[in-house]
């Protein structure tokens, strides 16, 4: 970790603390703060216990109880909290900072007014395209910021190996160094099941370094399958998984040991059809946990992090202290960190939301580590930034600019017609359908059928300057006229998706990322109508979340007026190249079949 990461740590050991705690929980010493006549939201013992005081020191709380005045002399900061809910922080157990747009310090910045006081962040997006370096960038990033960042060190890069090319790849030993680094937390998410399944030496030596540091495994069980495959997966070490779309996803993960996450992200909607394992059938509610895996910055901005995943669990039905558990102590005790966080309780850090309302949680107030840092939807704290350096800032490398001629799909010899391979877009969900559809042939080239949703999808080859490009075909965006849409965020691989009606915007828009050093734009009939600039890795900005979401919120409005009114399309658009999720993706090797992890043809017949 660099020194000014250790500068910024603001947080001290409980061991350090803990003659301080004592002295003020048995009045001889006096506390830092004192949060006064409170309803306090046990999530142990899933209590509202009213008119409680909080006396914090030191970053930690020292005492919890219905009277801290003996905690109090003229040097203590009073809150009080007037008879609102004083619940704990809320975590985020599983998360991508890289998909707000935003480095952690901003991401910090944009969700600290909504009560996250606590992330546990797999960076595999970054380390596809700086490797450990990168990885390394944001975990020292992460620690500077004044709520807690937890790392889980990515396992997957590539994801599914044979099947994509990445920047970098990550190793066992990668694996094994960033276990001693001070803010890992764990292995991200086990992305490669097939790996797992079959006994891939690489991924058990990951899995296994990482428990051998005595650290959590994320999993990532993005099939349907829950016979032999399933239990071959669980038996591998993964102790959660936030890919279950249905109930009987959530009960299988729970009956076998793992923790259920559900998420609700800016385009994952899988709480409602999961959650009812616990409101319908009565499953212990401890073993679930809530997430949001991806989020860009317009949700972040206009409509929470953490706290608008709770309101959704208790709008599904779930009681609010439950919903607030699966946001806290359930997370915190699934990363061995109870002692630590999650909780309102003495010796834990001193992260805590004032609101007036458990069901529609205004976030009214939040103090992290001892310290008011949000109030009324207003940030308080600095969030320090990490100095980038500028290889990080250079990683759009495609080679030659591209040309019209390099998002042909040449047809068969003597071909009029051909039936291909489509990537079927769902709505809302992070896997795809593989669809078919019968396509004309002109000048030998293979042509699009807007009148019934069938346009391109090309991946251009952006880490090592190949100059190659693959194309295919995509459906469910609705697109038309003549346009394109290209972003260097493209999971997990991170080359350059570009998705259009029009061969020459395509290759506008490829050229456009190319000269801004990456992010998204969209272009119509020649012109560019929107762009948000990624700089560091094509992935991220370090400008404040209010400037990117603006930004990122005249792309939506110009993917509408190109005709797509799917919610949150350009999630879907960024994970097309996500091959670890089925059913159909595209790669720079080629399309892929994701159920049987094989490559297959773009054309499959022609007349």
């Amino acid at each position: 970790m660099s020194p000014w990461a250790m500068e910024h740590q603001s947080i001290k050991s409980w061991p350090e603390t803990a003659p301080t705690l004592i002295a003020v929980a048995a009045g001889r010493a006096a506390a830092d703060m004192v949060i006064r006549n409170g309803q306090w939201v046990n999530v142990h013992t899933r209590e509202i216990l009213p008119n409680h005081d909080i006396a914090i020191a030191e970053g930690r709380i020292a005492f919890v109880g219905p009277d801290a005045s003996h905690c109090i002399d003229e040097t203590t900061e009073i809150i009080e909290a007037e008879g609102r809910f004083m619940i704990p922080g809320l975590c985020d157990g599983h998360m991508h900072i890289e998909s707000g747009m935003l480095t952690p310090a901003e991401f910090a910045r944009a969700v600290i007014p909504h009560g996250t006081t606590t992330m546990f962040t797999d960076p595999h997006e970054i380390a596809n395209v700086l490797g450990l370096e990168g990885v390394k960038m944001m975990h020292d990033e992460a620690l500077m910021q004044p709520v807690n960042i937890f790392t889980q060190m990515p396992s997957c890069a590539p994801s599914a190996p044979g099947l994509e090319t990445t920047g970098y790849e990550i190793s066992p030993e990668d694996v094994a160094e960033a276990m001693t680094w001070p803010g890992i937390i764990g292995l991200g998410e086990m992305m490669n099941f097939p790996g797992v399944i079959n006994a891939d030496p690489k991924m058990l030596a990951e899995i296994a370094a990482t428990q051998v540091a005595g650290k959590t495994v994320g999993g990532h069980y993005a099939s349907p399958d829950l016979g032999p495959a399933f239990h071959a997966y669980v038996a591998g070490g993964p102790a959660d998984d936030h890919e279950g779309t249905c109930e009987a996803d959530a009960i299988a993960r729970v009956r076998q040991g793992m923790r259920s996450m559900m998420r609700l992200g800016s385009a994952w909607y899988d709480v409602e059809t999961q959650i009812t394992a616990v409101t319908e059938k009565g499953l212990d509610s401890r073993n679930f946990i809530l997430c949001t895996d991806d989020c860009h910055s317009g949700t972040l901005v206009n409509d929470g992090h953490m706290n608008r995943v709770v309101r959704h669990a208790i709008d599904c039905g779930c009681d609010p202290v439950v919903a607030l558990q699966m946001a806290t102590i359930n997370t915190a005790t699934h990363f061995g960190l109870e002692r630590e966080l999650g909780s309102i309780t003495p010796g834990r850090r001193a992260d805590v939301i004032l609101t007036s309302d458990l069901k529609t949680l205004p976030i009214e107030q939040v103090i992290a580590r001892g310290k008011s840092i949000a109030k009324d939807g207003k940030g308080l704290v600095d969030c320090p930034h990490y100095d980038w350096p500028e290889h990080a800032r250079q990683t759009v490398n495609m080679g030659a600019d591209r040309t019209a001629d390099d998002f042909i799909v040449p047809a068969p010899e003597g071909a009029n017609r051909v039936t291909v391979n489509v990537i079927g877009v769902v709505e809302n969900q992070a896997p795809t359908k593989a669809l078919k559809a019968d396509l004309n042939v002109s000048d030998g080239r293979v042509e699009m059928d807007i009148e019934n949703d069938v346009c391109q999808i090309a991946l251009v080859e952006r880490h090592r300057a190949l100059g190659t490009t693959t194309n295919a075909f995509v459906s469910g965006f609705g697109y038309q006229g003549n346009m394109a849409m290209a972003s260097t965020v493209a999971h997990d691989s991170h080359h350059m998706i570009v998705v259009g009606t029009s061969r020459e915007d395509m290759a506008l828009a490829a050229n456009r990322l190319s000269e801004v050093g990456g992010g998204v734009t969209i272009f119509k009939d020649g012109k560019e109508l929107a762009l948000v600039e990624l700089p560091i890795a094509g992935l991220m900005s370090d400008q404040p979340a209010t400037e990117v979401a603006t930004k990122a919120q005249a792309m939506v409005d110009a993917m509408e007026a190109c005709g797509c009114t799917l919610n949150n399309a350009y999630m879907q658009h960024s994970l097309l190249a996500l091959v670890v999720i089925p059913e159909l993706r595209i790669s720079d090797l080629g399309l892929v079949d994701v159920t049987t992890f094989e490559m297959t043809d773009v054309i499959q017949a022609h007349s």
